[in-house]
């Protein structure tokens, strides 16, 4: 009984040992790991956004522009028609608060949206939110501002008037009309295109060009410190607005002291147009923004239904196109009816 026992297999105290000491094994093996922590893995990088080609496509459109702008109201026309047009939900917010704009952004980004287009002012607020919403897999378009930051963030592309650009068109138009000293009045502090718009003007009009900040928010105080400003210096004989609504300030701060100062501006409304009709204004910087809301649902689209990507690395300008006397009534027409 001994001898089969031996030949075919070990004895039972044999066995049970075993099975303890690979028990201890394990045991050991699980000490060590909650000791040591887990084996270290290779950092995860999002993967490419691969284009989904079924089901509605909804587009988040998120701009730093305040309730009632006249400029913005023309941007979200243009997004709102493009949805229209091409079956996709779009839906408009705005705070012209960067952390409030970053909020907004993130709720997007937790709905699951397919598609985000947002303006830049404030790059560096925007940044955390709008790379995460790029690691989510969503395809981000940056509009109006922050050009030179939008293809680091990971946006396809960046859609509107390079304002570098735009301002140096605006200082060479005042220097043709032989102006001597330029003021350029920026009204959102911190705003990075409109430093640069005054920047460009300086490089175009090659004279002498002063900024004056103002306040957007408090309509009286911007009309103020222009009317200040020329009043205290006679010798400024151009204004150059960075908004049609400071424009209109603009007009009238320098017609109650009589200053001989004249008046340029960005952008169109009614007001601007019937201004430049009457010889307030001489022209208006055009950026186009009705494109800057259309055009990003159609690349969206595009995008989303065929792996298109507009622009080949470079930004799709939508400006500059000045608007004078020569062009206004033309144009006019379209600002009417709520597209330029």
């Amino acid at each position: 009984m001994s001898h089969r026992l031996r030949r075919g297999g070990p004895r039972p105290r044999a066995r049970a040992g075993r099975l303890a000491a690979g028990l201890l094994a394990v045991a050991g093996l699980l000490v060590l790991s909650a000791c040591t922590g887990p084996a270290a893995e290779p950092k995860a990088t999002a993967p490419a956004a691969a284009p989904v080609t079924s089901g509605p496509l909804k587009v988040a459109v998120i701009t730093h522009g305040t309730a009632g702008d006249a400029f913005w109201n023309v941007v979200k026309n243009g997004a709102e028609q493009a949805g229209k047009d091409l079956g996709v939900q779009v839906e408009y917010a705005s705070d012209g608060d960067p952390g409030a704009q970053a909020k907004l952004i993130d709720n997007a980004v937790a709905q699951q949206i397919g598609g985000l287009v947002v303006s830049m002012a404030n790059p560096e607020a925007l940044k955390p939110s709008i790379e995460a919403a790029v690691r989510a897999g969503i395809p981000v378009i940056t509009i109006n501002s922050g050009e030179d930051k939008s293809a680091e963030y990971g946006a396809l592309t960046h859609v509107g008037q390079n304002e570098t650009i735009a301002g140096q068109e605006a200082g060479k138009k005042f220097k043709e009309l032989g102006k001597k000293k330029l003021l350029c009045v920026i009204h959102e502090a911190g705003n990075v295109g409109q430093a640069q718009r005054c920047d460009g003007a300086k490089s175009g009009f090659a004279g002498d060009v002063q900024t004056l900040q103002v306040d957007i928010s408090n309509p009286t105080d911007v009309e103020s410190r222009i009317r200040g400003a020329v009043q205290t210096d006679p010798s400024i004989d151009a204004v150059l607005a960075l908004n049609s609504q400071v424009a209109a300030r603009a007009v009238s701060a320098i017609k109650s002291v009589g200053s001989k100062a004249q008046v340029g501006t960005f952008d169109l409304n009614a007001d601007v147009v019937a201004a430049i009709k009457a010889g307030d204004v001489l022209f208006a910087v055009d950026q186009q923004q009705y494109e800057q809301g259309y055009l990003p649902v159609v690349y969206l689209k595009l995008y989303r239904d065929n792996g298109n990507v507009v622009g080949g690395g470079k930004p799709v300008l939508t400006g500059p196109d000045l608007v004078d006397k020569s062009t206004v009534d033309k144009v006019g027409q379209y600002v009417q009816r709520g597209t330029r």
